[in-house]
């Protein structure tokens, strides 16, 4: 099929290309930027007119819910809802059930991807087996099968002797261990520590928690020199020790959520559980801090952190509704709205959304390295036509996605996608 999508603003925050002009698409790659090529007679014209045309996002947090969790979500919806958010591909985490800590099941998880022909599934493997914190998975044959890292999902590793192993493991064959920062014992709480949960008579969890295991987490990538991607900093002094170990020059990077780039704990409300979330919501001036730290690129990445939760689950008290909300569908729009908050070029909001992630995944990514989160001509066509333009309103009728819970319902945001491309193929168009 040949595609053409033209009168865009074509965007490329990878190699800097920014012009007026086509993307021309054939048997699923870029054979043009800016001009079409002499002769080109595509099957189907895109016009983008007013919009931008840019590399289809790269989610590092979504989750699927499949297998083991189907009434959440199903593996169809959540890739559809990938698709109308303009993501083609997304990371996994490994906290499924059964946990993807044997290669059969990574194989199965991206078999099953793969004939939907939807949003480009990148699992990771679980750090240790059924993530229990004992004994470290085959990383090797897990790598094989197509995991792109290993990491503990949200559950911590009790021994620092393990962890220590772990990355030593991982640092002499090259993987990448993705870790969310959370002090076993402090972070059982179910609100940021501070007055509001105080008052509201909820457990908390406080920024220790998160500095705490900060440190152990640095002072191993020190003596082990292993790759570590830090998944959803929440608090202040957690960006602030971020910093700290970039300037050392230690091997990290870190994202953060679009809830707690937007949030604080003050929307919980009235025990509100579409604000149960995890990271828990810190205070405003955490918000403040995550915000300026991914403008400068101490945080290198912004992620849906998807989780879709069934109807029932978030009909509970507040600390009793499981933790979670959906995200997918409103990364362009919570990315965009942070832009304008903070009044950024276009580029760089865009950039944190393709090529920031896209370097993070680097060389696991293999064949596809120089193609996700770039247009480039010969590259795999992954593309989206974005609006910048006019407000939606968020609810359950706009949302594909099984899990409908999010604390942004209700709220009128800004931009829209378009067209969502992946392979060359439409994979996603608004009526």
């Amino acid at each position: 099929m040949k595609l053409l999508i033209q009168n865009g603003r074509v965007i490329d925050p990878a190699s800097g290309f920014d012009q007026t002009g086509v993307v021309a698409i054939a048997a699923g790659r870029i054979v043009a930027m800016g001009q079409a090529p002499d002769g080109f007679t595509p099957n189907r014209v895109i016009d983008a007119k007013g919009c931008i045309v840019a590399p289809g996002f790269v989610d590092l947090a979504a989750r699927l819910r499949e297998p083991g969790q189907e009434h959440a979500g199903m593996l169809e919806s959540e890739l559809a809802a990938a698709v109308a958010g303009g993501v083609t591909s997304l990371v996994c985490p490994p906290d499924t059930q059964p946990v993807l800590d044997e290669p059969g099941l990574v194989e199965m998880l991206r078999y099953r991807a793969e004939k939907l022909n939807l949003a480009r599934v990148l699992p990771l493997g679980a750090l240790t087996v059924g993530l229990k914190g004992d004994v470290l998975t085959e990383m090797g044959q897990l790598t094989a099968a197509g995991c792109v890292g290993f990491s503990q999902g949200e559950v911590p590793i009790p021994s620092t002797q393990v962890l220590q192993r772990a990355l030593q493991y991982a640092s002499t064959f090259g993987f990448t261990v993705w870790l969310r920062p959370q002090e076993l014992h402090l972070g059982k709480g179910v609100a940021a520590s501070g007055p509001l949960a105080t008052r509201m008579g909820l457990s908390g969890v406080s920024v220790a928690a998160e500095t705490i295991a900060l440190h152990t987490i640095f002072e191993l990538v020190r003596s082990t020199r292993a790759r570590v991607h830090l998944c959803r900093i929440s608090s202040a002094q957690g960006v602030e020790l971020v910093r700290q170990a970039k300037a050392e020059g230690l091997p990290v990077t870190a994202d953060v959520s679009i809830n707690s780039l937007h949030l604080t704990d003050a929307d919980m409300g009235y025990f509100d559980s579409r604000a149960r979330l995890t990271p828990v919501l810190r205070q405003q001036r955490d918000r403040d801090a995550l915000r300026a730290g991914l403008a400068d690129g101490t945080l290198d990445v912004l992620v849906s952190d998807h989780t879709p939760v069934d109807a029932d689950a978030k009909a509970l008290p507040f600390a009793e509704a499981e933790a979670g909300a959906t995200g997918l569908e409103l990364l362009w729009s919570l990315a965009l709205k942070w832009g304008q908050d903070a009044q950024l070029p276009v580029t760089d909001v865009l950039s944190r959304i393709t090529a920031d992630p896209a370097r993070v995944l680097g060389s696991t990514l293999g064949s596809l390295q120089d193609s996700v989160g770039h247009l480039a001509v010969g590259g795999v066509a992954d593309v989206c036509v974005l609006s910048t333009e006019g407000h939606w309103l968020v609810g359950d009728a706009a949302l594909r996605s099984q899990g409908k819970s999010t604390p942004f319902s209700g709220y009128e945001l800004p931009g829209r996608v378009l067209a969502t491309v992946v392979g060359g193929q439409v994979a996603f168009e608004s009526a």
